[in-house]
């Protein structure tokens, strides 16, 4: 019966890091799709950012609406929910031959995203009972989510180079569908519980942040004191911080914000935040500018991140025994450090640099974020009480996911001003008027005369792209990178005053209302 027992946790472990590596997977494995799928599509710069943004909006937007409605419906049912609807939505962009179908396949994956991560982490405290044997397989489950964000870039390249970016897409098919088989023989069944659906916080909170990210993506092609962009991020702040509100006065709430007093879970989902935050934007742009700057193929580029991947597989369990022996603070430090000395050594190359120079950025990046991963997830669910783990596991996702939407668009900004001065500054000295700027500014993409990418630019017009791009790309990656290291003294900041976690020593939820009582 023992033998049986454990064969069941082992195949519920298995489901649910494979359904969590595909959901991780599909963050980044698109990154070397994008200028095929500029040139295929005939998208710019901003329209390939909300193919990557539309994922990660809806994600953000709705994880803590699956946690709550996995709490009130069964976590088990909506997990599957979110996995059918991951899985559809992937083969909905497979098909796509737009880039308006693209992006709303690319929210449907994103909304089966937002159900199915939630229930993962809580469905795994409930499989694991033991202290110990929840740590490894937490430890394994973190592990697994960091390798889908760096394996993603490697495996996409070829695929996109010998089946076309498609295949990108059709890959989550098959495994949806055997995650999905095996999600209703292994995965047990929890009871829900009566708890109510924050719809006003849900509204706000994805309205807030959808008009945030469509400022910062349109402010630098549309001109930050258009009456849309200022329009948009002023009814943003509004919204989001209506959001705030309403979530500290409802006694069940879509996001406890109170979890964010206490040192260690505040500093561990901090650090969640802007890993993705640099990170993300780094993704996203890297893969342009070695196939659309430095002329590399899908497959090169891919396979250029081979060293980012090895240090996360080499990372991933290091930061479980440095966690488990001294506590969270010095893997999550060391990797937020090594991230902002990864992406910051990136602005010191430019579009002559040759790969060995550069190689060992790639190391730091990729060993930092395999040391944030685990901890993290560690630090907050060991903090919680056991009825707060499905809002804390969305929480976690939450700043994960919001953190990549706001890097891309965040950096993204900062990118696409820089690349629209340089530009002007060379057009103008090469005799071009102003207005050919935005046409030419989406060479990187492929996204110029009629999908025939950069190569269908003049010699002087395709070094001035070439040029401003790599500028923007520089300014982008010391930003990130001034972030992530302000981020990492705050954290060690907010560790060290905290006290150490233990289990039985929880962050409790706030207690339930009488029956008919209004909410404060």
């Amino acid at each position: 019966m023992d033998e049986s027992s454990a064969r069941r946790r082992r195949l519920a472990l298995l489901t649910l890091c494979v359904t969590m590596f595909m959901s991780m997977l599909d963050n980044v494995i698109v990154n070397n799709a994008l200028p095929r799928i500029g040139r295929d599509l005939d998208a710019g710069i901003s329209g390939l950012q909300w193919v990557a943004e539309g994922y990660s909006l809806v994600y953000a937007a709705f994880v803590l609406t699956g946690g709550a409605l996995g709490d009130r419906y069964g976590r088990t049912r909506v997990f599957r929910l979110g996995l059918a609807l991951f899985t559809l939505g992937s083969a909905g962009a497979a098909l796509a031959g737009t880039i308006g179908v693209l992006v709303g396949a690319r929210m449907l994956q994103g909304v089966g995203a937002a159900l199915l991560t939630p229930g993962s982490l809580a469905l795994l405290r409930h499989v694991f009972t033991d202290e110990q044997e929840r740590a490894k397989a937490i430890a394994t489950w973190s592990g697994v989510s960091a390798l889908g964000l760096s394996v993603g870039p490697v495996v996409g390249g070829p695929m996109v180079e010998h089946l076309g970016w498609a295949s990108v897409f059709w890959i989550n098919v098959p495994i949806g569908v055997a995650g999905l088989l095996l999600a209703v023989r292994v995965l047990p069944d929890i009871p829900p519980r009566a708890r109510r659906i924050d719809l006003g916080g849900l509204a706000l909170s994805a309205a807030g942040l959808g008009l945030l990210v469509y400022a910062l993506i349109e402010g630098p092609n549309r001109g930050w004191t258009d009456p849309r962009v200022l329009g948009c991020g002023v009814a943003a702040a509004v919204l989001l911080l209506a959001f705030l509100l309403l979530e500290l006065r409802l006694a069940e709430p879509m996001l406890e914000l109170r979890l964010f007093r206490d040192g260690m879970l505040g500093g561990a989902l901090l650090s969640g935040f802007m890993v993705s935050f640099g990170m993300f934007g780094a993704l996203f742009f890297l893969p342009l500018m070695m196939q659309g700057t430095l002329g590399w193929s899908p497959a090169a580029a891919g396979y250029a991140g081979l060293p980012m991947t090895a240090m996360l597989v080499v990372a991933a369990p290091l930061s479980g025994r440095l966690t488990a022996r001294h506590g969270p603070r010095p893997p999550l430090v060391l990797g937020l450090v090594l991230c902002a000395a990864g992406l910051g050594g990136l602005s010191l190359y430019g579009d002559h640099a040759r790969y060995p120079e550069y190689l060992w950025t790639l190391f730091a990046m990729g060993l930092g974020m395999g040391l944030t991963f685990t901890p993290v997830s560690i630090g907050v669910m060991q903090r919680v009480a056991p009825a707060q783990t499905g809002m804390a596991s969305a929480a976690i996702n939450t700043l994960r996911e919001l953190g990549g939407v706001l890097g891309i668009a965040v950096l993204g900004a900062v990118l696409t001003n820089r690349l629209t001065d340089s530009l002007t500054a060379a057009l103008h000295r090469l005799g071009l008027p102003p207005e050919a700027v935005g046409p030419v500014a989406d060479a990187p993409t492929g996204a110029v005369h009629g999908g025939g990418g950069a190569a269908a630019l003049p010699g002087p017009l395709q070094e001035a792209v070439d040029g401003a791009f790599v500028d923007g790309i520089h300014l982008a990656a010391r930003c990130g990178a001034l972030a992530l290291l302000a981020t990492a003294v705050l954290v060690a900041v907010l560790l060290g005053r905290s006290r150490p976690i233990a289990p039985s020593d929880p962050v409790r939820p706030r207690p339930a209302e009488p029956a008919g009582a209004r909410s404060t």
